[in-house]
């Protein structure tokens, strides 16, 4: 069982072909680690997710729509507090920009559930949850003791520099995180903000550091990974873009369930994994990332959507 862990929110989004300030905004259900759970679902992995979600209607029909993917929501806490709303700007390439609305929210309230339950056999976190207080120090809580009980810890950090109050004080806590991580997930421009350094240097860097391997996010130029086997890298699958909303969460996502499809989301699998393996575990996220940017919002592939892709 994969545990994610993080916020759910809202996604205001432009409707479609629109990218002006008086766009109408459609709401689709987002967060970093709400969209990596969906994403894990609907690949067919067994996942959980573990956040604070409101119970205003928004709220509910997030609950509604983990239900629907085959996400777990045992460990999903529920409170009156408003949920969180992102509003999102297009740039014409689709490329999306992000202002966030978090005072007072309810997953920024979570609370620690103690030891995860037997079954988990790797914990998922990222993007805000990451950032903001109370919740922040929660999550790293559990990162910490969950990667001292022996299971794999993944991170997306997936940066948003205006939630980050003090840039150097995040970086020097994300560098205490290395030695506890299996899995290292960034963009190259997490990559950038993180290292201060060009993205090959710095997952090199991370992985001498203690994360057991380290993907980096490319964008239309494809994913390279840092690992024990060495420096594995493949091409992006060409799409028609709608937008990337979300893509970064799928690709996330596909790699997590790749890695247990091939029983590797182990400290000593991610170790062994071959460069061939590391290939094959590229190759199925950069497909499943090129569904979702070609679909309006975060609406990740299903397996057989993504079989089908890779089939040809």
């Amino acid at each position: 069982m994969i545990v994610v862990c993080g916020e759910a929110l809202v996604d205001l989004v432009p409707a479609p072909g629109s990218t002006g300030a008086d766009a109408p905004l459609h709401p689709h259900w987002g967060g970093g680690p709400f969209n990596a759970a969906i994403a894990l679902g609907r690949l067919d992995a067994p996942v959980r997710f573990l956040s604070r979600l409101s119970t205003d209607p928004y709220g509910e029909a997030m609950v509604d729509r983990l239900r629907e993917s085959g996400v777990d929501t045992r460990l999903v806490q529920r409170g009156p507090e408003q949920t969180s709303l992102a509003v999102v700007s297009l740039t014409p390439e689709g490329s999306a920009r992000y202002g966030f609305y978090f005072g007072g929210t309810a997953d920024r309230l979570v609370a620690d559930p103690g030891r995860l339950p037997d079954d988990t056999a790797a914990i998922a976190l990222g993007t805000c949850s990451l950032v903001l207080e109370p919740g922040a120090s929660v999550y790293e809580r559990i990162l910490l003791r969950e990667a001292a009980e022996g299971r794999v810890v993944c991170v997306d950090p997936n940066i948003r520099p205006a939630l980050i109050a003090d840039p150097d004080a995040y970086r020097t806590r994300f560098r205490g995180w290395l030695p506890s991580l299996g899995l290292l997930k960034v963009s190259d421009e997490d990559a950038v903000w993180l290292a201060g350094d060009d993205p090959d240097s710095a997952g090199r860097s991370w992985l001498r550091s203690g994360a057991t391997a380290v993907v980096v996010t490319r964008g239309a130029t494809g994913l390279v990974a840092y690992t024990a086997a060495g420096v594995v890298e493949v091409p992006a699958v060409p799409t028609r873009v709608v937008d990337t909303i979300g893509a970064g969460d799928t690709a996330y996502a596909a790699l997590l369930a790749r890695l247990a499809m091939r029983g590797a989301l182990t400290r000593d699998g991610l170790t062994d994994l071959d460069v061939a393996g590391w290939r094959d575990v590229l190759g199925y996220a950069a497909a499943a990332a090129s569904i979702t940017c070609s679909r309006a919002g975060a609406d990740p592939p299903t397996a057989e959507e993504l079989e089908r892709s890779l089939a040809g």
